[in-house]
C-alpha cells in the first residue's frame, strides 16, 4: 500500500472499559517537531539527520514533497532518516494530502525554486483555508495561480529568489502561517520583517516558540521581542541532528481515557522541557481532578470517579479539543469550551462536528462561534463519524470507554499522524495485543 495515498475507510468498533486501565504507552515522534525538522534540514546548507522521525502520512507527504523539488531524504532507516538538501527545482507537483503541515509550509520553500510547482491534495483539503500562505507570498511578490480560489489547487510561479523584507500579515486562522513564512526567511534576500495585524491573536502560540527555537537551533538569527513581530535574518542554516520528542497531541487522549475509565495511564518519555502545545494536558487534568505525576518511566494520569466541571481556554492548545470533548461528553457537566474558533478550518470543521457527535451520543451540547458547552453527558450507542479527521477518530475511541458498542465509521483516517493508533489503543483499554 502506498503510505502516502489516502487509506481505504475501515469501520471499528471502539473497545468498551470493562475494568480500570493499568497501561503504559509509548507514542510515536512528533509530527509538529518531525515536519519543520525537514523543512529546516531541507533549506539548510549541508545534509541533516532526524533522529526517531514520527512514520505517518503526513509526514511522508512531507517528504515526498521535498523530493519533488529536488531534496533528497533517505528513510530507509526507520529510527533516521537523512536529508541531503539541493537546489530547488520547478516543473514538478506536490500532493499535500490532508496535511495542513504540506500546503503551508512548502509553498514559501517552492518559491525558492526554479520553475512552477503545483500544488494539490485531497477533496477535504481542498476547503482547508490557505489565503493566509496565497496572499503573504503574493505580498513578498512571488506570482501564484490560484483560479481566485485562495486555496488548493494552486501553483507557485517560482523565480529562484524571494526578495524578502516587511509583511504584514493577519494569522488568527492558523499559527502555521507564521511558522512556514518564518522557516523559509533566512533564505530570502533581506530576510523577513513579519507582523501579525489581525484583531484576534494568533492561535496556538506554543508553536510558534518551538518554530522559532528550532530556526535557532539550527543557525538562524530570529527577533521576537516584540508580540506579534517576528524578524530574521538573511543567512545560512546549518545542518545537523535534530531528536524528535513524542507527539504529546497523540498522546493526550490516552492520558484522558484515565478520567473516563478510572485507574492509571503512562505515557512513556514525556519531555520535562518541550515547546509541544499537547504538554497543555498535564495543567488540565489537573483542573479536571486527575493526578498526574512523574512516574514508570514517563508521565502517568491516575482517573477519578467523575471529572470536575469547568471551563477551560484552549486557544494555546487546540488540538487537545476533540479528546477532551469526548471526556465531557460522557461525563457530567457542566463544561465549557472556548477560544478555539480556529479549529473550524482544520481536517474538518471541529466544533460543528464534536457537537454533532456529542449530541448523538444523547449529549446536551450548546454551540459557540469559539467552542461549545457539555450541560450534561449521555451513554447512547450508535455511529460516531469521524470526518477523515484524525483527531475526530481519537475523540470517538474515547467517547467508546463509556459507551458499549460505539462504532467510529471509519479509524484509517488516523494514517495522517499514527497508522498504529487503533491497535495501540485496544491493547491499552484490554491489556493485550
Amino acid at each position: 500500500m502506498n503510505a502516502t495515498a489516502a487509506p481505504e475507510k475501515r469501520r471499528w468498533e471502539a473497545p468498551y472499559a470493562e475494568a480500570e486501565l493499568d497501561a503504559v504507552v509509548r507514542v510515536p515522534g512528533s509530527k509538529s517537531m518531525t515536519a519543520r525538522a525537514l523543512v529546516l534540514a531541507a533549506l539548510a546548507s549541508g545534509p541533516s539527520t532526524i533522529k526517531r522521525p514520527l512514520i505517518a502520512r503526513d509526514t511522508l507527504l512531507m517528504v515526498e514533497g521535498l523530493r519533488a523539488i529536488g531534496v533528497g531524504v533517505d528513510t530507509g532507516d526507520d529510527e533516521a532518516w537523512t536529508v541531503t538538501p539541493g537546489g530547488f527545482r520547478g516543473g514538478t507537483s506536490i500532493d499535500c494530502g490532508l496535511a495542513g503541515t504540506v500546503m503551508r509550509f512548502l509553498p514559501p520553500v517552492a518559491a525558492l525554486a526554479d520553475g512552477p510547482v503545483a500544488f494539490d491534495g485531497d477533496p477535504h483539503a481542498r476547503k482547508r483555508p490557505n489565503d493566509g500562505v496565497i496572499k503573504a507570498l503574493r505580498g513578498l511578490g512571488v506570482d501564484i495561480e490560484d483560479g481566485g480560489r485562495l486555496a488548493l489547487p494552486f501553483t507557485v510561479n517560482a523565480a529562484g529568489r524571494v526578495k524578502g523584507g516587511e509583511l504584514e500579515v493577519d494569522a488568527s486562522k492558523t499559527s502555521q502561517l507564521v511558522s512556514a513564512l518564518l522557516m523559509a526567511a533566512p533564505r530570502f534576500e533581506n530576510g523577513l520583517d513579519l507582523r501579525h495585524t489581525g484583531d484576534r491573536p494568533v492561535p496556538s502560540r506554543p508553536y510558534l516558540d518551538m518554530v522559532v527555537q528550532m530556526l535557532r537551533q539550527a543557525g538562524a538569527d530570529v527577533d521576537d521581542s516584540e508580540p506579534n513581530r517576528w524578524r530574521v535574518a538573511p543567512g545560512e542554516l546549518q545542518g545537523r541532528e535534530w531528536t524528535i520528542e513524542p507527539d504529546l497531541q497523540n498522546a493526550a487522549p490516552f492520558l484522558c481515557a484515565a478520567l473516563v475509565a478510572g485507574g492509571r495511564v503512562t505515557v512513556e518519555g514525556w519531555p520535562t522541557e518541550t515547546t509541544q502545545a499537547g504538554d497543555a494536558i498535564r495543567e488540565i487534568l489537573v483542573q479536571l481532578g486527575a493526578r498526574v505525576e512523574w512516574t514508570r518511566g514517563g508521565l502517568t494520569a491516575y482517573g477519578t470517579a467523575e471529572p470536575l466541571p469547568g471551563e477551560l481556554d484552549l486557544a494555546d492548545a487546540a488540538e487537545l479539543t476533540p479528546a477532551l470533548a469526548a471526556v465531557f461528553g460522557v461525563s457530567n457537566g457542566p463544561f465549557t469550551v472556548r477560544g478555539v474558533a480556529h479549529i473550524r478550518g482544520h481536517e474538518t470543521d471541529r466544533v460543528s462536528a464534536l457537537v454533532t457527535e456529542l449530541r448523538k451520543i444523547g449529549a446536551d451540547v450548546d454551540e459557540y462561534e469559539d467552542g461549545f458547552r457539555v450541560g450534561s453527558g449521555g451513554h447512547e450507542r450508535g455511529t460516531w463519524a469521524t470526518y477523515a479527521d484524525h483527531r475526530m477518530a481519537h475523540a470517538g475511541a474515547v467517547a467508546g470507554l463509556a459507551i458499549p458498542g460505539l462504532v467510529l465509521d471509519d479509524v484509517a483516517c488516523v494514517s495522517k499522524t499514527w497508522p498504529e493508533f487503533a491497535e495501540v489503543w485496544e491493547q491499552a483499554v484490554r491489556g493485550k495485543g
